[in-house]
């Protein structure tokens, strides 16, 4: 089994990281961060809105089993993507709505996907305004964040 990985930022990971998991052919999944300037941030230094990092979810996923386009799917379901720097009632920079694309093909079905959405008029009068980034530096977040959710026996965020 061959896999890749995606990298997607759809504000607080908690529950963005669960909806992940359970769909079939996501072998595995972390929280983190990315995007920032800060080497090894923590929860605490991201928290600040000063490092540049969004929280996000790595996942490992196995094409013949789960595609791109459909990991882009539900991304673009897990959250509202019209909205700068929040989600629900969090706010700031760390909850900005981005894909972090690991290969080209990544990037071109990912602004084809956001071109698809604006086409259609789906958010309509508001604009997409999710970030699509090269992958940089995944810092992995603090043990306590992984599988968060799981381990309190919650299926979902207030979100």
């Amino acid at each position: 089994m061959s896999t890749e990985k995606v990298t997607f930022g759809a504000g607080c990971f908690w529950g963005v990281e669960a909806a992940f998991a359970a769909i079939p052919g996501v072998t595995a999944t972390a929280v983190g961060y990315e995007g920032g300037s800060l080497d090894r941030p923590t929860y605490k230094d991201v928290c600040t809105d000063k490092t540049g990092h969004a929280e996000v979810v790595e996942l490992d996923f196995d094409p013949e089993k789960v595609t791109y386009e459909k990991l882009l799917d539900a991304f673009f379901e897990l959250h509202d993507p019209t909205t700068l720097n929040r989600q629900g009632p969090d706010w700031g920079a760390q909850y900005r709505s981005a894909i972090f694309f690991h290969s080209p093909e990544q990037e071109a079905q990912a602004r084809a996907k956001i071109e698809q959405l604006t086409a259609d008029g789906r958010y309509k009068p508001r604009k997409i305004v999710t970030k699509v980034e090269p992958a940089q530096t995944f810092w992995r977040a603090e043990d306590y964040h992984q599988r968060y959710l799981e381990k309190r026996g919650l299926a979902s965020c207030h979100i």
